[in-house]
Protein backbone atom coordinates (compact mmCIF):
# COMPACT_ATOMS: atom_id res chain seq x y z
CA UNK A 1 0.00 0.00 0.00
CA UNK A 2 1.68 3.30 -1.36
CA UNK A 3 1.16 6.50 0.21
CA UNK A 4 -0.96 8.53 -2.04
CA UNK A 5 1.40 10.92 -4.02
CA UNK A 6 0.20 14.22 -1.76
CA UNK A 7 1.67 12.54 0.98
CA UNK A 8 4.51 11.59 -0.37
CA UNK A 9 5.25 15.16 -1.58
CA UNK A 10 4.34 16.52 1.94
CA UNK A 11 7.00 13.85 3.42
CA UNK A 12 9.66 14.73 1.17
CA UNK A 13 8.79 18.32 2.07
CA UNK A 14 9.11 17.43 5.40
CA UNK A 15 12.36 16.03 4.93
CA UNK A 16 14.06 18.87 3.25
CA UNK A 17 12.66 21.37 5.69
CA UNK A 18 14.83 18.81 7.99
CA UNK A 19 17.81 19.50 6.19
CA UNK A 20 17.45 23.07 5.57
CA UNK A 21 17.11 23.46 9.44
CA UNK A 22 20.15 21.20 9.90
CA UNK A 23 22.14 23.80 7.18
CA UNK A 24 21.43 26.54 9.20
CA UNK A 25 22.42 25.21 12.48
CA UNK A 26 25.83 24.06 10.40
CA UNK A 27 26.70 27.49 9.11
CA UNK A 28 25.54 29.31 12.72
CA UNK A 29 28.07 26.84 13.67
CA UNK A 30 30.46 27.37 12.15
CA UNK A 31 30.46 31.38 12.30
CA UNK A 32 30.45 31.81 16.36
CA UNK A 33 28.16 29.17 17.39
CA UNK A 34 29.57 26.45 20.12
CA UNK A 35 32.21 24.77 19.01
CA UNK A 36 32.51 20.77 19.01
CA UNK A 37 36.01 18.79 19.05
CA UNK A 38 36.71 15.33 19.74
CA UNK A 39 37.34 14.22 23.17
CA UNK A 40 37.47 11.62 25.05
CA UNK A 41 36.43 11.26 28.65
CA UNK A 42 38.82 10.55 31.08
CA UNK A 43 39.33 6.74 32.46
CA UNK A 44 37.48 5.91 35.11
CA UNK A 45 39.82 5.27 38.15
CA UNK A 46 37.34 4.29 41.08
CA UNK A 47 36.58 0.86 41.55
CA UNK A 48 33.45 1.50 42.69
CA UNK A 49 32.01 3.33 40.01
CA UNK A 50 32.64 -0.14 37.65
CA UNK A 51 30.34 -1.65 40.05
CA UNK A 52 26.38 -2.85 39.05
CA UNK A 53 23.62 -1.03 40.67
CA UNK A 54 22.48 -4.73 42.16
CA UNK A 55 26.75 -5.26 43.64
CA UNK A 56 26.74 -1.96 44.90
CA UNK A 57 23.14 -1.77 46.70
CA UNK A 58 24.65 -5.49 48.24
CA UNK A 59 27.64 -4.47 49.12
CA UNK A 60 26.38 -1.31 51.00
CA UNK A 61 23.89 -3.68 52.57
CA UNK A 62 26.49 -5.53 53.70
CA UNK A 63 27.92 -2.36 55.61
CA UNK A 64 31.37 -3.37 53.20
CA UNK A 65 30.95 -0.10 51.55
CA UNK A 66 29.45 3.14 53.13
CA UNK A 67 26.39 4.86 51.40
CA UNK A 68 28.65 8.22 51.38
CA UNK A 69 31.25 7.03 50.27
CA UNK A 70 29.92 5.36 46.38
CA UNK A 71 27.87 9.22 46.28
CA UNK A 72 31.06 11.06 46.81
CA UNK A 73 32.84 8.40 44.22
CA UNK A 74 30.44 10.02 41.43
CA UNK A 75 30.57 13.20 42.80
CA UNK A 76 33.79 13.55 41.68
CA UNK A 77 33.21 11.94 38.47
CA UNK A 78 30.23 14.29 37.57
CA UNK A 79 32.64 17.16 38.53
CA UNK A 80 35.23 15.94 36.51
CA UNK A 81 33.76 15.01 33.02
CA UNK A 82 30.29 16.77 33.35
CA UNK A 83 31.54 20.09 32.29
CA UNK A 84 32.40 18.17 28.63
CA UNK A 85 29.73 16.55 28.25
CA UNK A 86 26.99 18.48 30.35
CA UNK A 87 24.76 15.84 30.60
CA UNK A 88 23.46 16.65 34.26
CA UNK A 89 21.64 20.30 34.30
CA UNK A 90 21.53 20.66 37.61
CA UNK A 91 23.39 19.35 40.97
CA UNK A 92 22.16 18.31 43.85
CA UNK A 93 25.45 17.11 45.67
CA UNK A 94 24.57 18.65 49.57
CA UNK A 95 21.35 16.71 49.17
CA UNK A 96 22.74 13.66 47.98
CA UNK A 97 25.47 13.63 50.84
CA UNK A 98 22.95 13.86 53.62
CA UNK A 99 20.64 11.49 51.82
CA UNK A 100 23.90 8.71 51.77
CA UNK A 101 24.53 10.34 55.64
CA UNK A 102 21.10 9.01 56.82
CA UNK A 103 21.25 5.18 54.79
CA UNK A 104 24.35 4.69 56.53
CA UNK A 105 22.88 5.71 59.78
CA UNK A 106 20.15 3.55 59.20
CA UNK A 107 22.01 0.49 58.82
CA UNK A 108 24.49 1.44 61.47
CA UNK A 109 21.67 0.77 63.59
CA UNK A 110 20.89 -2.73 62.20
CA UNK A 111 17.43 -2.51 62.60
CA UNK A 112 16.75 -5.07 59.87
CA UNK A 113 18.94 -8.29 58.33
CA UNK A 114 20.41 -7.86 54.49
CA UNK A 115 17.13 -9.91 53.54
CA UNK A 116 14.66 -7.97 54.56
CA UNK A 117 16.74 -4.56 53.04
CA UNK A 118 17.07 -6.07 49.65
CA UNK A 119 13.11 -7.06 49.59
CA UNK A 120 12.10 -3.63 50.81
CA UNK A 121 14.66 -1.24 49.62
CA UNK A 122 16.97 -3.68 46.17
CA UNK A 123 18.58 -0.40 45.17
CA UNK A 124 19.31 1.57 48.67
CA UNK A 125 21.91 3.57 48.86
CA UNK A 126 22.84 3.27 44.64
CA UNK A 127 22.77 6.71 43.28
CA UNK A 128 20.25 7.63 40.47
CA UNK A 129 19.53 10.09 38.07
CA UNK A 130 16.66 11.09 36.31
CA UNK A 131 16.45 13.99 33.93
CA UNK A 132 14.08 16.84 35.13
CA UNK A 133 12.47 17.20 31.47
CA UNK A 134 12.07 13.13 30.41
CA UNK A 135 11.95 13.67 26.90
CA UNK A 136 15.17 15.23 26.83
CA UNK A 137 17.51 13.10 24.32
CA UNK A 138 20.65 12.12 24.90
CA UNK A 139 21.39 13.72 28.23
CA UNK A 140 20.99 10.65 30.68
CA UNK A 141 22.49 8.30 27.82
CA UNK A 142 25.79 10.16 28.03
CA UNK A 143 25.31 10.62 31.88
CA UNK A 144 25.98 6.81 32.11
CA UNK A 145 27.98 6.05 29.16
CA UNK A 146 30.63 8.15 30.87
CA UNK A 147 30.09 6.81 34.28
CA UNK A 148 28.73 9.68 35.88
CA UNK A 149 25.72 7.37 37.09
CA UNK A 150 25.15 4.13 37.19
CA UNK A 151 21.64 3.54 36.66
CA UNK A 152 18.76 5.78 35.29
CA UNK A 153 14.99 6.85 34.74
CA UNK A 154 13.96 7.48 30.94
CA UNK A 155 10.93 8.06 28.91
CA UNK A 156 9.93 6.30 25.44
CA UNK A 157 7.71 7.86 23.00
CA UNK A 158 9.51 7.43 19.53
CA UNK A 159 12.75 6.19 21.01
CA UNK A 160 13.89 8.23 23.60
CA UNK A 161 15.17 5.71 25.43
CA UNK A 162 16.78 3.78 22.90
CA UNK A 163 18.06 6.09 20.74
CA UNK A 164 20.18 7.63 23.71
CA UNK A 165 21.49 4.07 24.77
CA UNK A 166 22.09 3.27 21.99
CA UNK A 167 24.55 5.97 20.87
CA UNK A 168 26.13 5.80 23.84
CA UNK A 169 26.53 2.02 23.98
CA UNK A 170 24.37 1.49 27.23
CA UNK A 171 20.91 -0.61 27.60
CA UNK A 172 17.90 0.77 27.53
CA UNK A 173 14.53 -0.76 27.99
CA UNK A 174 10.87 0.45 26.31
CA UNK A 175 8.42 -1.74 28.49
CA UNK A 176 5.09 -3.36 26.99
CA UNK A 177 2.95 -0.36 27.62
CA UNK A 178 0.35 0.14 30.64
CA UNK A 179 3.23 -1.39 32.95
CA UNK A 180 5.37 1.25 34.32
CA UNK A 181 3.40 4.69 35.40
CA UNK A 182 4.26 7.78 33.32
CA UNK A 183 3.32 10.34 36.21
CA UNK A 184 6.12 13.03 36.19
CA UNK A 185 6.52 13.04 32.83
CA UNK A 186 6.03 16.42 30.60
CA UNK A 187 4.50 17.00 28.64
CA UNK A 188 2.16 13.80 28.79
CA UNK A 189 0.56 11.76 26.30
CA UNK A 190 -3.00 12.75 24.85
CA UNK A 191 -5.73 9.29 25.65
CA UNK A 192 -4.80 8.50 22.52
CA UNK A 193 -1.29 8.39 22.27
CA UNK A 194 -0.89 6.60 26.10
CA UNK A 195 -0.26 3.46 24.18
CA UNK A 196 3.08 5.08 22.86
CA UNK A 197 4.51 6.91 25.74
CA UNK A 198 6.69 4.27 28.52
CA UNK A 199 9.04 5.10 31.39
CA UNK A 200 11.77 2.33 31.32
CA UNK A 201 15.03 2.09 32.61
CA UNK A 202 18.45 3.29 31.34
CA UNK A 203 21.82 1.17 32.92
CA UNK A 204 25.02 0.32 32.00
CA UNK A 205 24.76 -3.40 33.14
CA UNK A 206 21.99 -5.81 31.72
CA UNK A 207 21.71 -7.59 35.64
CA UNK A 208 20.44 -3.71 36.46
CA UNK A 209 17.64 -4.02 33.92
CA UNK A 210 15.17 -6.76 35.44
CA UNK A 211 15.50 -5.45 39.48
CA UNK A 212 14.90 -2.11 37.91
CA UNK A 213 11.93 -2.62 36.04
CA UNK A 214 10.21 -4.41 39.13
CA UNK A 215 10.77 -1.04 41.63
CA UNK A 216 9.41 1.32 38.61
CA UNK A 217 6.23 -0.97 38.12
CA UNK A 218 4.93 -1.17 40.84
CA UNK A 219 1.56 -3.25 41.12
CA UNK A 220 2.25 -2.72 37.12
CA UNK A 221 4.94 -5.71 37.71
CA UNK A 222 1.93 -8.04 37.66
CA UNK A 223 1.15 -7.98 34.14
CA UNK A 224 4.89 -9.27 33.13
CA UNK A 225 6.65 -12.77 33.75
CA UNK A 226 9.81 -11.44 35.09
CA UNK A 227 9.82 -14.73 37.43
CA UNK A 228 9.93 -17.76 34.59
CA UNK A 229 12.81 -19.20 33.70
CA UNK A 230 13.82 -18.33 29.99
CA UNK A 231 15.74 -20.87 27.89
CA UNK A 232 17.81 -19.07 25.61
CA UNK A 233 18.34 -22.61 23.26
CA UNK A 234 14.34 -23.17 23.05
CA UNK A 235 13.69 -19.37 22.03
CA UNK A 236 12.76 -18.97 18.36
CA UNK A 237 14.97 -16.18 16.67
CA UNK A 238 14.08 -14.00 14.22
CA UNK A 239 15.99 -11.01 12.56
CA UNK A 240 15.81 -8.11 9.72
CA UNK A 241 18.77 -6.29 8.75
CA UNK A 242 16.79 -2.89 7.57
CA UNK A 243 13.21 -1.67 7.31
CA UNK A 244 13.20 -2.52 2.74
CA UNK A 245 14.84 1.43 2.19
CA UNK A 246 12.94 4.66 2.25
CA UNK A 247 13.91 7.68 0.70
CA UNK A 248 12.82 9.46 3.82
CA UNK A 249 15.66 7.38 5.72
CA UNK A 250 19.06 6.75 5.68
CA UNK A 251 20.19 3.54 4.30
CA UNK A 252 21.81 1.10 7.51
CA UNK A 253 25.37 1.25 7.68
CA UNK A 254 27.41 -1.64 6.60
CA UNK A 255 28.78 -1.41 10.38
CA UNK A 256 25.40 -2.16 12.14
CA UNK A 257 24.52 -4.58 9.24
CA UNK A 258 28.13 -6.82 10.04
CA UNK A 259 27.39 -6.48 13.74
CA UNK A 260 23.94 -8.04 13.39
CA UNK A 261 25.00 -10.56 11.22
CA UNK A 262 27.85 -11.40 14.28
CA UNK A 263 24.97 -12.01 16.92
CA UNK A 264 22.98 -14.14 14.29
CA UNK A 265 26.27 -16.17 14.00
CA UNK A 266 26.69 -16.50 17.50
CA UNK A 267 23.63 -17.37 18.68
CA UNK A 268 23.29 -20.68 15.87
CA UNK A 269 26.93 -21.29 16.85
CA UNK A 270 26.89 -20.89 20.19
CA UNK A 271 22.82 -21.62 21.51
CA UNK A 272 22.52 -23.97 18.43
CA UNK A 273 19.04 -21.94 17.61
CA UNK A 274 18.09 -21.51 14.59
CA UNK A 275 17.74 -17.73 13.36
CA UNK A 276 14.98 -17.02 10.83
CA UNK A 277 15.93 -14.10 8.14
CA UNK A 278 12.28 -12.10 7.72
CA UNK A 279 10.98 -9.23 5.67
CA UNK A 280 8.28 -7.86 6.30
CA UNK A 281 7.29 -5.84 4.20
CA UNK A 282 5.04 -3.31 5.94
CA UNK A 283 8.08 -2.07 8.21
CA UNK A 284 8.80 0.08 5.54
CA UNK A 285 5.54 2.39 6.34
CA UNK A 286 6.92 2.61 9.56
CA UNK A 287 7.51 6.99 10.24
CA UNK A 288 4.11 7.18 8.15
CA UNK A 289 2.39 5.36 10.65
CA UNK A 290 4.06 6.56 14.10
CA UNK A 291 2.74 9.99 12.34
CA UNK A 292 -0.63 8.51 11.52
CA UNK A 293 -1.26 7.01 14.89
CA UNK A 294 0.51 9.98 16.59
CA UNK A 295 -2.73 12.29 15.09
CA UNK A 296 -5.40 10.09 16.50
CA UNK A 297 -7.84 12.10 18.52
CA UNK A 298 -9.18 11.13 21.90
CA UNK A 299 -12.25 9.06 22.81
CA UNK A 300 -13.65 12.21 23.52
CA UNK A 301 -12.61 13.89 20.43
CA UNK A 302 -9.92 16.36 21.48
CA UNK A 303 -7.28 16.83 19.46
CA UNK A 304 -3.62 15.70 20.75
CA UNK A 305 -2.06 17.94 23.20
CA UNK A 306 0.55 20.61 20.75
CA UNK A 307 3.90 20.42 21.58
CA UNK A 308 3.62 24.82 19.72
CA UNK A 309 1.22 25.08 23.14
CA UNK A 310 3.91 24.15 25.40
CA UNK A 311 6.25 26.48 23.81
CA UNK A 312 4.17 29.17 24.27
CA UNK A 313 3.67 28.24 28.38
CA UNK A 314 -0.03 28.91 27.58
CA UNK A 315 0.39 32.64 26.96
CA UNK A 316 0.31 34.38 23.54
CA UNK A 317 0.84 31.64 20.70
CA UNK A 318 4.47 31.50 19.13
CA UNK A 319 4.85 31.15 14.87
CA UNK A 320 6.99 28.42 14.29
CA UNK A 321 8.51 29.69 11.20
CA UNK A 322 8.60 33.06 12.87
CA UNK A 323 10.42 31.54 15.69
CA UNK A 324 12.78 29.73 12.85
CA UNK A 325 13.45 33.50 11.27
CA UNK A 326 14.07 35.25 14.47
CA UNK A 327 16.76 31.96 14.97
CA UNK A 328 18.78 32.55 12.20
CA UNK A 329 19.17 36.14 13.34
CA UNK A 330 20.06 34.71 16.95
CA UNK A 331 16.37 36.97 18.34
CA UNK A 332 14.82 33.39 19.32
CA UNK A 333 14.53 31.87 22.81
CA UNK A 334 13.90 28.66 21.21
CA UNK A 335 16.41 25.83 20.70
CA UNK A 336 16.26 24.51 16.99
CA UNK A 337 15.64 21.22 17.89
CA UNK A 338 11.90 22.33 19.78
CA UNK A 339 11.46 24.71 16.37
CA UNK A 340 11.81 21.58 13.94
CA UNK A 341 9.29 20.01 15.91
CA UNK A 342 6.99 22.57 15.97
CA UNK A 343 7.10 23.12 12.47
CA UNK A 344 6.92 19.47 11.92
CA UNK A 345 3.84 18.90 13.96
CA UNK A 346 1.83 20.89 11.77
CA UNK A 347 2.24 17.82 9.49
CA UNK A 348 0.44 15.33 12.55
CA UNK A 349 -3.11 17.14 12.01
CA UNK A 350 -5.64 14.63 12.39
CA UNK A 351 -6.83 12.58 9.05
CA UNK A 352 -9.75 10.46 8.70
CA UNK A 353 -8.81 8.76 5.01
CA UNK A 354 -5.10 8.53 6.24
CA UNK A 355 -6.20 7.56 9.77
CA UNK A 356 -7.91 4.39 8.62
CA UNK A 357 -5.57 3.59 6.10
CA UNK A 358 -2.62 3.13 7.79
CA UNK A 359 -4.68 1.64 11.33
CA UNK A 360 -4.85 -0.96 8.77
CA UNK A 361 -1.39 -1.09 8.18
CA UNK A 362 -1.00 -1.27 12.24
CA UNK A 363 -2.99 -3.60 12.86
CA UNK A 364 -2.14 -6.38 10.24
CA UNK A 365 1.86 -5.47 10.71
CA UNK A 366 0.84 -6.36 14.70
CA UNK A 367 -0.82 -9.44 13.99
CA UNK A 368 2.12 -10.33 11.93
CA UNK A 369 4.81 -9.76 14.16
CA UNK A 370 2.64 -11.61 17.67
CA UNK A 371 1.88 -14.52 15.82
CA UNK A 372 5.45 -14.73 14.49
CA UNK A 373 6.36 -14.48 18.26
CA UNK A 374 4.39 -16.19 20.35
CA UNK A 375 5.22 -16.38 24.01
CA UNK A 376 8.63 -17.87 23.02
CA UNK A 377 9.97 -15.61 19.86
CA UNK A 378 12.28 -12.25 19.77
CA UNK A 379 12.90 -10.12 16.83
CA UNK A 380 16.11 -8.61 16.24
CA UNK A 381 16.17 -5.25 14.70
CA UNK A 382 18.68 -2.11 14.28
CA UNK A 383 18.74 0.33 16.79
CA UNK A 384 19.03 2.91 14.59
CA UNK A 385 19.88 3.21 11.13
CA UNK A 386 23.43 4.89 11.56
CA UNK A 387 25.74 5.06 14.52
CA UNK A 388 25.98 8.14 16.64
CA UNK A 389 25.86 11.23 14.41
CA UNK A 390 27.95 14.59 14.95
CA UNK A 391 26.05 17.35 16.34
CA UNK A 392 22.74 18.64 14.63
CA UNK A 393 23.03 16.47 11.34
CA UNK A 394 19.74 14.11 13.38
CA UNK A 395 18.05 17.69 12.14
CA UNK A 396 18.69 16.93 8.60
CA UNK A 397 17.30 13.19 9.15
CA UNK A 398 14.68 13.42 11.10
CA UNK A 399 12.88 10.59 9.93
CA UNK A 400 15.80 8.18 11.05
CA UNK A 401 13.97 7.70 14.31
CA UNK A 402 11.18 5.41 12.52
CA UNK A 403 13.38 2.28 13.69
CA UNK A 404 12.29 2.74 16.88
CA UNK A 405 9.68 4.56 16.84
CA UNK A 406 7.37 1.76 15.21
CA UNK A 407 7.14 -0.53 18.15
CA UNK A 408 5.93 2.37 19.99
CA UNK A 409 3.07 2.46 17.91
CA UNK A 410 3.09 -1.29 17.88
CA UNK A 411 2.71 -2.02 21.55
CA UNK A 412 5.74 -3.97 21.86
CA UNK A 413 8.16 -4.57 24.65
CA UNK A 414 11.97 -3.56 23.08
CA UNK A 415 15.83 -3.80 24.90
CA UNK A 416 18.68 -1.75 23.36
CA UNK A 417 21.75 -3.87 23.91
CA UNK A 418 24.99 -2.74 23.16
CA UNK A 419 27.08 -5.00 21.17
CA UNK A 420 30.64 -3.04 21.81
CA UNK A 421 32.40 -0.10 18.99
CA UNK A 422 33.58 -0.13 15.96
CA UNK A 423 36.88 0.82 14.28
CA UNK A 424 36.49 4.66 15.20
CA UNK A 425 34.88 4.11 18.44
CA UNK A 426 31.23 4.75 17.89
CA UNK A 427 28.78 2.24 19.68
CA UNK A 428 26.90 -0.80 18.12
CA UNK A 429 23.77 -1.84 18.72
CA UNK A 430 20.58 -4.16 18.46
CA UNK A 431 17.11 -3.95 19.38
CA UNK A 432 15.57 -6.94 20.97
CA UNK A 433 11.69 -7.03 20.47
CA UNK A 434 9.39 -9.72 21.61
CA UNK A 435 5.28 -10.04 21.61
CA UNK A 436 2.97 -8.19 24.30
CA UNK A 437 4.00 -8.31 27.98
CA UNK A 438 6.96 -10.85 27.28
CA UNK A 439 9.50 -8.55 28.07
CA UNK A 440 11.44 -11.27 30.44
CA UNK A 441 13.04 -12.60 26.89
CA UNK A 442 14.10 -9.47 25.87
CA UNK A 443 15.65 -8.81 29.16
CA UNK A 444 16.95 -11.96 29.10
CA UNK A 445 18.76 -12.01 25.45
CA UNK A 446 20.37 -8.89 26.54
CA UNK A 447 21.99 -10.19 29.51
CA UNK A 448 23.33 -13.13 27.11
CA UNK A 449 24.25 -10.39 24.71
CA UNK A 450 26.28 -8.20 26.93
CA UNK A 451 28.10 -11.57 28.40
CA UNK A 452 28.81 -12.70 24.70
CA UNK A 453 29.81 -9.23 23.35
CA UNK A 454 31.25 -7.36 26.19
CA UNK A 455 28.16 -4.44 26.65
CA UNK A 456 29.02 -1.06 28.09
CA UNK A 457 32.70 0.04 27.30
CA UNK A 458 34.44 1.84 29.90
CA UNK A 459 35.29 5.37 28.61
CA UNK A 460 39.45 5.45 28.43
CA UNK A 461 39.90 1.91 27.23
CA UNK A 462 39.59 2.92 23.72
Amino acid sequence: MAPPLTARVQLLLLRAAGFLIGLIGQVARAFGGPKFHARTTGPVSEPLLLLSGIQLAKLIRQRKVKCIDVVQAYINRIKDVNPMINGIVKYRFEEARKEAHSVDERLAEKLEDEATLEKKWPFLGVPLTVKEAFQLQGGEGCTLAAACSVIGVGSDIGGSIRMPAFFNGIFGHKPSPGVVPNQGQFPMAGEAQEIFQCTGPMCRYAEDLIPMLRVMAGPGIKKLKLDAKVHLRHLKFYWMEHDGGSLLMSKVEQDLILAQRKVVAHIESMLGASVQHVKLKQMKYSFQLWITMMSTKGHDGKEPMKFVDLLGDHGKPISPLWELIKWCLGLSVYTIPSIGLALLEEKLKYNKEKYKKFKAVEESLHKELVEMLGDDGVFLYPSHPTVAPKHHVPLTRPFNFAYTGVFNALGLPVTQCPLGLNAKGLPLGIQVVAGPFNDHLTLAVAQYLEKSFGGWVCPGKI
